[in-house]
């Protein structure tokens, strides 16, 4: 069926490519959100993944498992361009602003993921991680792909991809509780491995 699927998008087919958008746009969406933090520019950030998927459909594969793999891997680049204008962006405001005048830091603020406070200190944790180590995380924890289908998303060797997840995983559980310990000086609140009491 797949490779009915991806015959289909590779021609132009624009009914297979919305059957594809409807079952993989809210997993695009998680993977923005949990790069970003920023669920307002997570809408963006699907819109332009699937932009760029219907542009290279014909650099698609004729075989392979699920689709998940290639559109992640196209959120990813979209993500990291994002990124780069950002940075790009944020640079030219710098070179051009008044002396004396308060810069705007709107751009830095990211949505807020406070619901609990062990959440809040998995979000500082995933975010203090490596790019590339935090990428591996994501897609194979958070998006539960196999080392194969991530190296297939990034572009890098199954072995990058296991060695990055097992260096994420011991820095964010190191990083994480290290958040907890720091934010939990509330009075009666104390760390668990279940929570907080």
């Amino acid at each position: 069926m797949t490779a009915i699927l991806r015959a289909r998008i590779r021609a132009g087919d624009t009914d297979a490519f919305a059957e594809v958008f409807d079952e993989h746009a809210q997993a695009v969406y998680r993977h923005a959100v949990w790069m970003d933090g920023d669920r307002a520019g997570a809408d963006d950030v699907v819109s332009l993944t699937f932009l760029e998927a219907w542009r290279i459909r014909g650099t698609l594969r004729p075989d392979g498992d699920g689709l998940r793999p290639w559109l992640l891997g196209i959120a990813t680049n979209v993500l990291r361009n994002r990124r780069r204008a950002a940075r790009r962006h944020r640079a030219a405001l710098a070179r051009v602003a008044a002396a004396g005048e308060v810069p705007d830091f709107a751009d830095e603020v990211v949505g807020r993921m406070h619901d609990s406070a062990q959440l809040a200190a998995a979000a500082a944790a995933l975010r203090a991680l490596r790019r590339a180590d935090r990428e591996v995380f994501l897609l194979c924890v958070w998006q539960e792909l196999d080392y194969a289908a991530a190296a297939e998303a990034l572009g890098v060797p199954i072995g990058t991809v296991r060695s990055r997840l097992s260096r994420a995983r011991v820095r964010l559980r190191a990083l994480a509780q290290a958040e907890l310990a720091r934010t939990s000086s509330g009075p009666g609140l104390t760390p668990t491995r279940e929570g907080y009491r």
